[in-house]
């Protein structure tokens, strides 16, 4: 518990803080996972929206600090190879 009003607030600002954050992060998990689920289907067209809508949310999420940015650009990075090789033929 805090003892003093400063600490009382910066308890506050974190409690705020947290909910953002797994907020944000819940976006991004959703998102990501949409773009797995549709190459898991075959659907490539699908998947490249997806991985717009997933793209974005990386980034928004490195932004806020939630993510570092590194991370997100990893992330969008595997994302949109991993999109890149399911449009392509299967080579024989």
């Amino acid at each position: 518990m805090a003892n003093t009003r400063s600490a009382e607030k910066r308890s506050r600002q974190a409690g705020k803080r947290r909910l953002r954050n797994v907020q944000v992060r819940t976006q991004v998990k959703g998102a990501v996972k949409k773009v797995r689920e549709l190459l898991a289907q075959g659907d490539s067209a699908g998947a490249k929206a997806a991985l717009l809508a997933a793209s974005r949310a990386l980034d928004s999420a490195a932004s806020k600090g939630v993510l570092h940015k590194n991370a997100a650009s990893r992330r969008i990075s595997r994302l949109a190879h991993a999109v890149a090789q399911a449009g392509k033929p299967a080579a024989s």
